[in-house]
């Protein structure tokens, strides 16, 4: 199972911590902006700093599409870096895809064989028939949008059907239904620990996604008791901004691991 690949990670560096490399190109530091590949060599850098800690990496796409095909570029430059050098921790492209017919088959390729990346964040609006030629993707994960940590996260994903908010059905469709190949994963965002709890308890001990600490003020403690699956995993909990922005990544990438592992024990 593909979810194999990130757990020996965890257990090889003790860690649940995923940087996310959200590399705007703004806020970058001058130096790397004056280079031939500024994203890449900033990428590199932050790798680099962070590798020893890290059990995943999740760059959302956004930050290179915006930059055409230089940005496309390098975030390939980026994939193929820690495939040659560190092949062992996890990937997720964070993308937020999921459409029809060709259209799926095409992002397939392209986040999967193109790029390399392990798994990548999907919507399930479209429902099966949308994720379904990723979901046939054994070898990959399928992270599935469930309760988000936006704060508008609610308008529709609180709406209830039947007696159930529609992010509860959502996990239940992936626990019964789209998770043939155990390849799938939640995006359960930090900044709703009541509702992560509740997943736990619905999810068994399925990976979660979860953004929403630092920047957006997610609590560590609170995230890691509700959402730790029993055998102290289950959680890939990411820091873009707080780590990759900040004086020293090395040092916050550690600082966010033991605050974790604090919990966790």
């Amino acid at each position: 199972m593909i979810i194999d690949k990130y757990n020996q990670r965890v257990e090889k560096v003790n860690s649940l911590v995923c940087v996310g490399l959200d590399s705007d190109f703004e806020k970058i530091p001058e130096r790397f902006k004056k280079l031939e590949n500024p994203q890449f060599e900033f990428n590199k850098w932050i790798i680099d700093q962070t590798a020893e800690f890290a059990a995943c990496y999740k760059p959302n796409i956004a930050f290179y599409e915006v930059r055409g095909d230089q940005g496309i570029k390098e975030l390939k430059m980026t994939t193929e870096y820690l495939g040659e050098n560190h092949p062992d921790i996890f990937t997720i492209c964070d993308a937020k895809r999921a459409d029809i017919g060709n259209t799926n088959n095409g992002y397939v390729e392209e986040f999967f064989d193109w790029f390399g990346f392990d798994a990548i964040t999907l919507h399930p609006y479209l429902g099966k028939e949308a994720l379904k030629p990723f979901l046939d993707r054994a070898d990959k994960g399928s992270v599935i949008l469930c309760r988000t940590s936006n704060a508008g996260a609610g308008e529709l994903q609180d709406l209830l059907v039947d007696g159930k908010p529609v992010w509860q059905i959502v996990a239940e469709k992936v626990r019964d239904e789209w998770n043939y190949n155990h390849n799938c994963m939640l995006v359960v965002g930090a900044t709703y620990p009541e509702e992560m709890k509740k997943l736990r308890n619905i999810m068994g001990k399925t990976a979660f996604l979860v953004p929403g600490i630092g920047a957006q003020g997610g609590d560590v403690k609170a995230t890691v008791e509700a959402g730790m699956s029993e055998d102290k995993r289950g959680m890939i909990i990411n820091s873009s901004r707080g780590i990759i922005f900040s004086e020293d990544p090395s040092a916050e990438v550690r600082k966010l691991r033991d605050e974790i592992n604090k919990y966790r024990s």
